[in-house]
């Protein structure tokens, strides 16, 4: 779902914003050679108290899909992961494999459920929780 909602300005730095605690989804977005294709590329640890995780997280459940920003849009779950192996360069084993999956639409969306129940998964077996739901909203001022 691409949505200008909470979307930054078309000449910011491409956004990914992914779950720190997560093995998988670290590694993933460490392997990308996306500065070959778009330029700068920023990475947002979804835990990290950055304010703009507070503004995605109005509109997306950071739970269930990680996003990527790019040129104003907002791509999300399995849509960021297609977008991001069109996008990515295909100079390692890894992003060639990426690619060549995940560049089909329906690949991306059929393995999505697969990534996201590994993630739950790895985050139990590692005893982390999910992502607060206290980042949503501010934190109430205290008097």
């Amino acid at each position: 779902m691409s949505a200008p909602a909470a979307a930054a300005p078309a000449g910011d730095p491409a956004l990914i914003v992914y779950d720190g605690d997560c093995i998988f989804c670290q590694n993933y977005v460490r392997f990308f050679r996306l500065r070959e294709t778009v330029g700068p590329v920023e990475l947002i640890d979804a835990r990290s108290g950055d304010p703009r995780v507070r503004q995605y997280q109005r509109d997306y459940d950071l739970n269930e899909g990680m996003l990527f920003v790019h040129k104003g849009q907002v791509h999300y779950g399995d849509e960021a992961v297609h977008m991001l192996a069109m996008l990515s360069s295909s100079s390692n084993l890894f992003a060639w494999a990426n690619r060549h999956l995940f560049s089909h639409r329906w690949i991306a969306r059929a393995a999505y459920p697969l990534l996201k129940a590994g993630r739950r998964a790895t985050l139990k077996v590692r005893g982390k929780g999910l992502i607060p739901a206290d980042l949503q909203a501010p934190a109430p001022a205290t008097e």
